[in-house]
């Protein structure tokens, strides 16, 4: 194998992973000042300038913490889990290009790990494992409100992804191929979001369901599991759940820009520097979604996805089907 296309990849597996793990800290930062500023409040000022450095000195909190793991849980699972959380994100993320091609010392590189030629199934095929991690850690801490965390993720998630999905897959006939890249270099003139609007609500709405944000975020209801799926996790597990958690922000903020919102493509700016601002822009969207909507209850969630949000994918499906036959 060329040695060159070796290291190529392996660079690229560092960008990624250094991203995601430099990225975290600033979207928490990002998330509690604009949270501070929408509920008439300062957020985080006296650690670093602006801040910035908070998160860094939680890190810090966290891995000091006392690590306790439950006198009754199955250690093994108990500390897996976390970690299926982190891994499943980071797997998906592998086949997202951040970029168009750049040529590098008379080497065309692609901004992206693998060009898979079914890479949106790949991505639903990880993402979906990754509620295995959710549930084993509930089932695992062998303690009520936990488990029933981890069986409200399990049931969530099978009635979103249902409709995410299918959402999905109207894009899928309209570009004529499950390759991200493919499907991002065809927005070059027209994004898929215009023909494709309702689509990308549906996915939009799936996809912060998925991932268990307010005003979906059922599975670590305080008022009601007092944290849910993670109640029994302490110091470096726990934060390998909330880092799972901003990585699949990531992954569903990824997709649907390189799905509906143009991938890489704008003027002026590289290719990458528009790709990280409406990254940047999406995450918004999720914090301001948490300052605005109050929690659901469960049996409105269930009964959104199962009643509302499953018959206008198929509806859109169909109709789009129907548009490109004729």
């Amino acid at each position: 194998m060329d040695i060159a296309f070796l290291i190529e990849s392996l660079a690229k597996v560092l960008i990624v992973l250094g991203f995601v793990l430099l990225g975290v800290p600033l979207i928490v930062w990002m998330e509690r000042k604009v949270l501070g500023h929408m509920q008439d409040r300062i957020g985080p000022e006296r650690v670093g300038p602006f801040g910035l450095l908070q998160t860094i000195a939680d890190g810090i909190k966290l891995f000091m913490k006392e690590d306790l793991v439950p006198a009754q849980a199955d250690k093994v699972v108990f500390i897996l889990a976390p970690a299926i959380t982190v891994i499943t994100a980071l797997v998906a993320l592998t086949v997202i290009p951040w970029g168009d091609q750049v040529t590098i010392l008379g080497r065309t590189v692609p901004l992206h790990i693998a060009d898979v030629n079914v890479a949106l199934l790949f991505v639903l095929a990880t993402t979906s494992m990754g509620v295995y991690g959710i549930v084993l850690g509930g089932w695992a801490s062998n303690s009520k409100y936990p488990l029933l965390g981890g069986l409200r993720s399990s049931a969530q998630m099978i009635s979103y992804e249902l409709a995410q999905g299918i959402s999905l897959v109207s894009v899928v006939l309209l570009a004529g191929t499950l390759s991200l890249a493919q499907i991002a270099r065809q927005q070059a003139h027209m994004w898929y979001v215009v023909p494709q609007f309702f689509g990308f609500l549906i996915y939009v709405i799936s996809g912060i369901a998925e991932t268990n944000r307010a005003p979906f975020d059922l599975p670590e209801a305080e008022t009601e599991l007092v944290a849910g799926f993670h109640t029994e996790y302490s110091s470096m597990k726990w934060a390998f759940y909330f880092l799972g958690e901003y990585a699949n922000m990531m992954v569903v903020s990824g997709i649907a820009i390189t799905v509906f919102l143009g991938g890489w493509h704008g003027p002026v700016l590289p290719s990458v520097a528009w790709f990280l601002i409406k990254l940047t822009l999406f995450l918004f969207f999720y914090i301001w979604l948490r300052a605005t909507f109050p929690r659901l209850r469960y049996d409105q969630l269930m009964g959104f996805g199962w009643k509302v949000l499953l018959p206008a994918s198929l509806l859109n499906l169909v109709v789009t089907a129907a548009v490109v036959a004729l």
